[in-house]
């Protein structure tokens, strides 16, 4: 497999506390339930990596619960599970509107930039279908244009129809705080210096045996091309 245009750089998930707080540190997630993701997945990954950067060591320092679906987080947290949570916008912000709880830190600028979406073949595809490869990047960097130079309003405008069932200031933040933090990647260059964070973020969660080059899992080709203009 081969990854060839990155889509997003950062993760999407923010820290969510039960109480508001004023002066937000990260010692106040100490003894603390913090209801987390999916152990072995990259928002969890984040999450335990972050944590350990700000000196809190998973359930030693503090209860982390990885056992309740992705699907199920929201509604745990709602009904009065966990002092703190990790979740992904809309619902970060939606949270906030319903009074059920307060955004206080992001984990993408806590934990930097990762290729955090990217896409992925299998190289004998590449080989064969470099054509449709190119223009699918094309089209990814041109999304990635259109996002970067347009306000979030116009953003949440266009995208509405994919989420029906939120409502337009709701979404309208939602795309803001992405677009504040460069969560949305300015090209589809997989950057890296972005892949060895990832590997890092990947050891420090135990999910990672050996690192493996950037040069092998990487094909920056279609992405200079695209940005190049061809």
């Amino acid at each position: 497999m081969c990854n060839f245009p990155q889509l997003t750089q950062t993760d999407g998930t923010f820290l969510v506390a039960r109480p508001k707080s004023k002066h937000f540190s990260w010692d106040q997630v100490k003894d603390k339930v913090f209801l987390g993701q999916r152990k072995g997945g990259m928002p969890q990954m984040v999450g335990e990596f972050v944590l350990k950067k700000n000196k809190i060591e998973p359930q030693t320092d503090a209860t982390v619960l990885q056992n309740i679906e992705f699907k199920n987080i929201p509604s745990a947290f709602a009904s009065g599970t966990g002092d703190f949570v990790q979740l992904f916008e809309p619902t970060a912000s939606q949270f906030e509107q319903e009074g059920i709880g307060h955004v206080v830190a992001s984990f993408g600028k806590e934990s930097g930039n990762v290729p955090y979406t990217s896409y992925m073949t299998k190289q004998s595809y590449i080989q064969k279908n470099k054509k449709n490869i190119q223009k699918f990047t094309n089209a990814i960097y041109k999304g990635q244009q259109w996002v970067n130079s347009h306000s979030a309003e116009e953003v949440a405008k266009v995208i509405t129809p994919y989420f029906s069932d939120v409502k337009a200031d709701i979404l309208t933040r939602s795309i803001q705080r992405y677009q504040e933090q460069g969560s949305y990647s300015a090209t589809p260059l997989l950057k890296k210096a972005d892949w060895e964070l990832l590997l890092e973020i990947m050891k420090t969660a135990g999910e990672l045996k050996q690192s493996i080059p950037y040069e092998k899992l990487v094909n920056e080709t279609f992405a200079n091309q695209a940005i190049g203009g061809k």
